[in-house]
């Protein structure tokens, strides 16, 4: 029986591109980011505005107001 092994080196095909390997990182820690901030603003503001009297304009403003501190917190 024959042996099918690769005995050569493990980068077989075409080299790797690592910056476009880094944008696509630095893009997904990005929108893991900011994607859980909006998550969380989001649920922060629909619990204000429905357990308490704040209503839909506080509670929206809240939301803004979360979002735009995460933001800056985040960056």
């Amino acid at each position: 029986m024959a042996d099918h092994t690769p005995t050569g080196p493990v980068e077989l095909g075409a080299s790797m591109d690592y910056p476009e390997h880094e944008r696509t990182f630095h893009g997904f820690v990005m929108l893991a980011k900011y994607g859980t901030l909006f998550c969380v603003a989001t649920l922060i503001a629909m619990a204000f505005g429905f357990f308490t009297t704040a209503g839909f304009v506080s509670a929206t403003i809240l939301f803004l107001l979360i979002m735009v501190i995460g933001g800056y917190l985040l960056r």
